[in-house]
C-alpha cells in the first residue's frame, strides 16, 4: 500500500466522539475548499458505522450546501432515520463552524437473489497502456508547475488514468460531452481494512474528480486549472449495484447531457475491467464563465 493511500486511509477514519456522531479531518485541496468528494466519502463512512455489517450500501443521494474550510474538523451527525427487514437509510448532516456543509441521506440492504440484467460495458483501451497522471500533467507546458502539482498531490493516492484528453489538456475547441477515466487505489487493501463499505467509500472519494469534465468539452473549457471557468459541486447522488472492489480498475465513462442557467449535469456509469455495472453516479454542478473586466 502506498504512503499516500495510508494517509487517505488515515483521513477517512473518522473519530467517534459520541454514538452517532463522528469527527473528520480535511486536507488541501486543488481548490481553497474541502474536496466535495472528501465530505461524501467520511459522511458515507459516519452513516455505514452505524449499520449492521450484512447491510451493503446501494445508493446515496446529498448536496453540498456551503464550502468547506480545510483548516477546521467536519462534524458528522448521523440520524438513524429507519431499520427494517431489507433496507436501512441514515442520513448524516456534516457540520462547521456551526452551520451544515453538507446532507446526505445514504440506503443498506441485506443481501437478495432478484432479476438481473445490465447495459454492456462501453469499448476503453487497457488501462495499463495509457500514461499515468504523472506522465501525462508534467507533458503540458501551458499549466503553472504549480496547478500540476496540486493536482498530482491530490490524485497520489488514486491512479487515474485518462482515456483521452482531459479538458485542461486540450481545449479551446469544443468536443464531444463525453469523458472516460481509469482508475483504482494506489495499493492493495488487505487486512482490517478490506470491507464492502471502505470500497464504496473510496469510489464515492473519487466520483467527484472527474464527473463535470464532459461539461466542459463540450463548450471547449479547460477548467478551474486554466481558470476559464468557476465552479462548485451542488449535488450528487450514487447508485451501487454490484460488488467491486476499488484496489482493480475501473472504468467511469461519463457524459454530460445538459448545461443551461450557470449548472451543468454529468452522468456516469462505472464498470469492473471484466464488464460488469457497478455503479451509477449523477451529479449536478456551477459552471460558470468569469465575467470579463469592463474597459473603462
Amino acid at each position: 500500500m502506498s504512503t499516500a493511500l495510508r494517509s487517505l486511509l488515515d483521513l477517512l477514519d473518522l473519530e467517534r466522539i459520541e454514538q452517532d456522531i463522528f469527527r473528520g479531518r480535511s486536507r488541501s485541496a486543488v481548490v481553497p475548499r474541502v474536496f466535495g468528494g472528501q465530505v461524501a466519502a467520511q459522511a458515507m463512512v459516519a452513516a455505514g458505522r452505524t449499520v449492521p455489517a450484512d447491510r451493503h450500501a446501494h445508493s446515496l443521494h446529498a448536496y453540498f450546501l456551503r464550502p468547506g474550510d480545510p483548516g477546521a474538523p467536519i462534524v458528522y451527525t448521523v440520524d438513524r432515520i429507519r431499520d427494517g427487514r431489507s433496507f436501512t437509510t441514515r442520513r448524516v448532516v456534516a457540520v462547521q463552524h456551526g452551520q451544515p456543509v453538507f446532507h446526505l441521506s445514504a440506503s443498506f440492504q441485506t443481501y437478495e437473489e432478484g432479476l438481473d440484467h445490465q447495459v454492456p460495458m462501453p469499448p476503453a483501451p487497457d488501462p495499463e497502456t495509457l500514461p499515468t497522471s504523472a506522465e501525462r500533467l508534467r507533458g503540458y507546458g501551458h499549466l503553472a508547475p504549480e496547478v500540476v502539482e496540486r493536482l498530482l498531490e491530490t490524485r497520489e493516492a488514486v491512479d487515474l488514468r485518462y482515456v483521452g484528453e482531459p479538458p485542461y489538456g486540450d481545449y479551446g475547441t469544443p468536443r464531444e460531452p463525453h469523458s472516460q477515466v481509469w482508475f483504482r487505489a494506489n495499493g492493495k487493501l488487505d487486512g482490517d481494512v478490506d470491507t464492502p463499505l471502505l470500497h464504496v467509500v473510496l469510489a464515492t472519494y473519487v466520483s467527484d474528480m472527474t464527473l463535470l469534465d464532459s461539461v466542459l468539452l463540450a463548450h471547449g473549457r479547460g477548467g478551474w486549472a486554466v481558470g476559464d471557468v468557476v465552479g462548485a459541486s451542488l449535488d450528487h447522488a450514487m447508485w451501487f449495484h454490484r460488488p467491486f472492489r476499488a484496489d482493480e480498475w475501473l472504468l467511469y465513462d461519463q457524459v454530460s447531457p445538459s448545461a443551461s442557467g450557470g449548472r451543468g449535469l454529468g452522468q456516469a456509469r462505472i464498470h469492473t475491467q471484466d464488464g460488469r455495472l457497478a455503479v451509477t453516479v449523477i451529479q449536478e454542478g456551477v459552471v460558470r464563465v468569469p465575467r470579463e473586466p469592463r474597459e473603462h
